[in-house]
């Protein structure tokens, strides 16, 4: 999962960080790569998290899995309200990096949980 999220998140947040520049100057381009890098890392810990629990049971993978989101989401809307209070820094521009490096993280988790392969067991009854 995390080779088929790592680049499309560095992707993003260079873009983020252009765009912002582009449109809002030194600040937003500031801003920017600072909600891409806190977003890039909560998305690792997630990883991390879900790496940590992968031999668990499967109810307690699914548990780390969703305390894991609901802390992510905690944590960047932490972060988000300390760093608003910072004037020099463009707050739509580190939000909406944050957000679009969190939805393409998501997005490629997705994706690569629906291209591996996962071993499958077809039982016949030979009574028939």
């Amino acid at each position: 999962m995390l080779r088929y999220a790592i680049w499309p998140a560095v992707a993003t947040t260079v873009i983020g960080v252009v765009v912002a520049s582009v449109l809002n100057g030194v600040q937003g381009g500031v801003a920017a790569l600072i909600g891409g890098v806190v977003a890039f890392g909560s998305s690792m810990a997630t990883w991390w998290l879900m790496r940590r629990t992968a031999a668990m049971n499967p109810m307690m993978v699914m548990t780390g899995a969703l305390g894991g989101f609901i802390g992510k989401m905690i944590i960047l809307l932490l972060v988000l309200m300390v760093l608003r209070e910072i004037t020099w820094l463009h707050t739509e521009s580190l939000a909406y990096t944050m957000l679009a490096v969190v939805v393409v993280w998501a997005a490629m988790d997705t994706v690569a949980f629906r291209r591996t392969k996962l071993p499958t067991l077809i039982i016949t009854n030979d009574d028939q």
